[in-house]
């Protein structure tokens, strides 16, 4: 039984040997004279004109939030297009409500504006 685990066992020491060495070779080779250049912060090849850690528009959440439903929802559909057959009636008026839940939600987003950007 424990013989199925030796590949695995096998690559996991490998991966953690090479791990090891090239963290270990990068301290040993690797400079440490630092300067203005290496210890400047590097955003597009200018300096930054904000703080990196400004407040963010709620409307960016919200999209994204959206866009994470509705991609989980064609990640629903496709299996459940896969078995539709086999499923019958019942899997199709629960699918439907399934998707009459999220069109609603859609529309009232819609109809609240959180899908207009300025």
């Amino acid at each position: 039984m424990l013989e199925n685990y030796l590949h695995i066992l096998i690559f996991v020491t490998v991966a953690l040997f090479i791990g090891l060495i090239a963290r270990l070779l990068g301290s040993w080779v690797g400079s440490r004279r630092p300067d203005a250049h290496k210890d400047s912060p590097y955003e597009c090849g200018f300096e930054a004109f904000e703080s990196a850690r400004i407040k963010f528009d709620v409307r960016y959440y919200l999209v994204a939030i959206l866009f994470i439903l509705f991609d989980l929802e064609i990640a629903f559909l496709f299996p459940w297009a896969v078995v539709l057959g086999d499923l019958g009636m019942a899997g199709f008026l629960s699918m439907s409500v399934f998707l009459g839940i999220l069109v609603v939600g859609f529309i009232y987003e819609w109809k609240k504006g959180a899908l207009e950007w300025e």
